[in-house]
Order: C-alpha cells, then structure tokens, then sequence
C-alpha cells in the first residue's frame, strides 16, 4: 500500500478522552482511539502518541485552586502520564506491543525519553505513547507533541480536535466560519487561527512539519489521512 506518511507523531487532547462524560476516561473513546491506531499499525505505519491531561486535571483548575503555576503544571503531566497508562493497557488488550515513555523518571510504570531508543521501538513497529509532556513547567502537550514530532522526524503531526478542520472562525459558535482544506502556516499567525499554541507551532514552521487538523471522533479519518486523502485542513510552508 502507497502511504503518505509512514512515521506520524498524532496528538490526541485529553478531553476528548471524557467522551459524554464530564470527567475522567469513557470506555467507548478508548476503543475508539485503539480501533484508529490498529488500523494504522496494520497497514505499516510507524505510530507515536502525545496525549493531554484536561480530563484530569488542567492548569487553570490550579489557579482557580490557589495552587501555584509550576506546581499546577507538574500535576497536569502526572495527568497525561495516567491517560498514557490507560491508552497502553487498552493498547495491549487488542493485541498491540506499545511503550509509555515519560519525559519525568518514573520507572515503575514508563520508561525515561531516550530520543534513539524511541525511534527504534517505532522502527519495531511499537506504538509508542509519550506521556509527562515535555518534563518542564509552562509548556503545553501541544509543544510537547512538536518537540517530540521532530525529534523523532515524523512525517506529519496529526492533530485530532473536535472539529473537522481549521477554519475562518470558531464554527461551534459562527455558523457563517468556512472550513480550510490547505492553509500555510504564515495565514495561520496573521489571522489568528486557533490550530496550535504559538510555541508549538512556531517549532513546527521553523522544521518544515506538516500538521493536520481533522475530526478525531469519525471512524478511519486517521488511516485516510496517512493514504493520502484530503480529510481535515493541512497546515503546511
């Protein structure tokens, strides 16, 4: 099978992880999630993960809580580890070989980022989900998801979210917004567009990283995507 991309670094938020849900993991979102990355594995791509926390716990929740920035923070990587935890033993159950990597030493239950020894379990066909975002305060997953995308040398991010692409406006709240289906990544700062936080998407433009932005919820988007089909907005020089 002709793929697009062979190697991609595929950026899954949190929240979406709660699917009706309020809080915490929905059953259904993770079978989902594991049905989506088989397909890819099936088909040979090389399959790395960066997952957020926001169904866990947030940073701004710890502002609001009188936690202090950097301890917020920390907790919201301890978050994106138990996610990494959760998306691995489903993983595992359906017959995938995977590795938590965590950018904090946790050794019990991940192992510590080794930049070769990531790249070899992904040249071994192991789905390899890295958790604890960058390992420093005041960066987001989204720059954690850039950092680790080129330091792996991915093909392309994909970016799953809630909506179908990147658009002109928020379309959940201006039914007059109009879907991209390519847009360069100078249209996206000079317009504002919300497609990644600025540090992560600076790293992408300055390394020449395609991202995609698609529809995480609609079954075989993924396996699309990396066949080459137009599905969501590419972001791209």
């Amino acid at each position: 099978m002709n793929l697009k991309y062979k190697r991609i670094l595929l950026k899954l938020s949190g929240e979406s992880l709660m699917g009706k849900n309020g809080f915490g993991i929905d059953a259904d979102m993770l079978a989902h999630y594991g049905r989506e990355i088989k397909s890819l594995i099936d088909v040979g791509v090389e399959v790395a993960i960066v997952i957020g926390g926001g169904n866990i716990f947030r940073g701004l929740q710890a502002e609001r809580s009188g936690i202090e920035r950097v301890q917020g923070d920390y907790m919201g990587m301890l978050a994106t580890v138990i996610n990494g935890m959760a998306l691995q033993s489903h993983l595992e159950q359906i017959g995938l070989f995977s590795r938590l990597v965590s950018a904090i030493e946790m050794r019990q239950i991940a192992e510590p980022y080794i930049r070769r020894r990531a790249i070899r379990h992904l040249e071994k066909g192991r789905v390899v989900i890295f958790s604890a975002g960058t390992g420093s305060p005041y960066f987001t997953t989204d720059s954690a998801a850039a950092l680790r995308a080129n330091e792996i040398n991915a093909d392309v991010i994909l970016k799953g979210t809630r909506v179908d692409g990147v658009y002109t406006a928020d379309p959940e709240t201006n039914p007059d917004a109009t879907r991209y289906d390519k847009v360069s990544f100078a249209k996206v700062i000079n317009s504002g567009l919300n497609v990644m936080d600025m540090t992560a998407f600076t790293l992408c433009k300055e390394n020449d990283l395609s991202i995609v932005v698609f529809d995480v919820s609609i079954p075989e988007n993924m396996l699309k995507i990396v066949r080459g089909e137009a599905i969501g907005t590419l972001v791209e020089i």
